[in-house]
């Protein structure tokens, strides 16, 4: 049969070699800067409410106005949105290699800037710090589509889920680069830097050099994406690409021989060109692709969304819980950099304990028990923790039982990790056409995103105390923290059920999965009177 099928069995059949580690780590360097980013705000806020909205008199340390707060926080996952779905189009229309190096630049060159501000003023201030944070997050958008898709379109068949999801996995060790980094900054400081507690001296507990500390931790932020940009560039573009998209089936023998250092040696006949053509050629937007493939994306998208919703409202209980069961002191009782220190001290032990375990398990299994039974068991066990958690929240609010509440709160983040977090984004990679893989992949992040948006702001509000003279300030009242985590329950429950929309990939080839090689075997059977590759799949 044609050529193009060839490499491509080529690719799926070949053994686990340097080369696939190599993209492990030059794919996964785009999330290790994504994770960094998100993370080290949460670090920074407290430290930006103290620096720039101090309130003389006042008896608790300045802080962020919820406006101001809400889009520090909220403006990169605009910008990462926008990214997802512009990218993962572009990377479709031009190839994933072109885009690749654009998405990495301006990751690099908006972490340095929103280290940099324009003026003293906090309005100008956090002006900059968003509109730098939206490209940011923009560069971190285009990213989810493109590594997942380079991913997927390297890997083997037998090891492709873990290998999509190692990329994915390096998000575990952005936060945990992100908060020891942020220690060790802010022990450094506070050691040159000596300051008294806020109940002290309220303004002498935050000194002038605390300025640099945010802005150290931010820009730090690029290093580890500019020392991946030169292999970046040196990759070639991915074979299915080339082969399926672009028709050029010498060019794709000849980057995998390259790469994968053996001899795949196609015969280039004419027909190997047109024998991809015809019938799969349907758009987004065809009733072919919504008989084929719509509910699949209906499967990842909404996944993606409830997921998010779920994963994103952490960390409006994280605080609360750390100051509950001790671990955070008030902050009027420290200093500012002393904060930084202790909040960073209390996430990078979460992370540790929680959610880089998680990931990891996910890695190593999801090619044994398969995608669908991971995110099955993974929303079933975040549906149970969370009703744990809200039925008798009066219980574990009581003192001496924070314990068990921080244990379910952090199974609930390992059943995230090993489960949905990982699974929805594999399979978008896996389950759609070469030529619409990128795009398809991007919608169904961009949905999650809008889960994380309605995660970190809706939630923000509805948890909030039910009695509007206890809500914090500037807030309405809300429905209590109990309610929301009930509300949340609901919402990992939902996404249990549409888990059931999408197929299972493990151990298939994209092309099975994306029955592209249906067409192309008939094609061949016509055009050569056999067919040496009919492996067409019932779906």
């Amino acid at each position: 049969m044609a050529g193009d099928m060839k490499v491509l069995n080529a690719l799926d059949s070949a053994k686990t070699q340097w080369y696939h580690f190599t993209a492990i780590i030059i794919a996964g360097m785009g999330f290790f800067t994504d994770a960094y980013d998100l993370f080290c705000i949460s670090l920074v806020t407290k430290l930006l409410g103290r620096i720039y909205y101090h309130v003389d008199g006042s008896s608790k340390p300045g802080s962020l106005p919820p406006n101001v707060s809400a889009a520090v926080n909220g403006v990169a996952f605009c910008g990462t949105l926008a990214g997802q779905l512009f990218f993962g189009w572009l990377g479709d229309k031009m190839g994933r290699k072109k885009v690749y190096g654009m998405t990495l630049m301006l990751m690099c060159l908006c972490s340095i800037a929103s280290g940099l501000s324009f003026g003293r003023e906090p309005k100008t201030v956090m002006a900059t710090l968003c509109f730098f944070r939206f490209w940011l997050g923009f560069g971190i958008g285009g990213d989810y589509p493109l590594s997942a898709t380079i991913m997927s379109e390297y890997a083997n068949k037998k090891t492709r889920g873990a290998f999509i999801a190692a990329v994915f996995a390096m998000q575990g060790f952005g936060i945990l680069a992100g908060g020891i980094f942020a220690i060790i900054i802010s022990a450094a400081f506070e050691a040159s830097f000596k300051a008294p507690a806020y109940q002290v001296d309220p303004l002498g507990s935050t000194v002038p050099q605390a300025d640099y500390v945010w802005r150290i931790i931010l820009m730090i932020g690029s290093l580890p994406a500019l020392l991946t940009y030169y292999w970046r560039m040196k990759m070639p573009e991915t074979a299915r690409y080339t082969a399926l998209v672009a028709k050029n089936v010498k060019q794709a023998t000849a980057d995998m021989e390259k790469v994968m250092q053996v001899d795949i040696g196609t015969e280039q006949k004419e027909p190997a060109v047109s024998a991809v053509k015809s019938g799969n050629e349907f758009g987004l937007f065809t009733k072919k692709f919504l008989n084929r493939h719509g509910l699949h994306l209906l499967g990842t998208t909404s996944t993606w969304f409830l997921l998010d919703i779920a994963y994103y409202s952490q960390n409006l209980f994280q605080k609360d819980i750390f100051s509950a069961i001790g671990w955070i002191p008030a902050a009027k009782t420290m200093n500012a950099i002393e904060e930084v220190q202790k909040i960073a001290r209390a996430q990078t032990l979460i992370a540790l304990c929680s959610t880089v375990p998680g990931y990891w398990f996910t890695v190593f299994l999801i090619d044994r028990i398969g995608r669908f039974t991971i995110q099955v068991i993974g929303f079933t066990m975040m549906t149970v923790f969370m009703f744990a958690l809200a039925i008798p929240y009066h219980h574990w609010t009581l003192p001496g039982h924070h314990i068990g509440f921080v244990v379910l709160y952090s199974l609930t983040f390992f059943f995230a990790n090993f489960g949905p977090n990982a699974t929805t984004f594999v399979v978008p990679a896996e389950i759609f056409p070469a030529r619409l893989r990128s795009t398809c992949h991007g919608i169904s992040a961009a949905c999650g995103k809008l889960g994380a948006m309605v995660g970190a702001f809706g939630f923000l509000y509805l948890a909030q105390p039910q009695d509007k003279s206890k809500a914090d300030a500037g807030y309405p009242a809300g429905i209590g923290v109990r309610n929301s985590l009930i509300v949340l329950g609901v919402v990992n429950l939902l996404g249990l059920f549409f888990t059931f929309l999408v197929p299972e990939s493990k151990g298939k080839s994209l092309e099975e999965m994306s029955r592209e090689n249906e067409n192309s075997a008939e094609e061949g059977a016509e055009v050569e009177n056999h067919s040496s590759d009919n492996r067409t799949v019932p779906v």
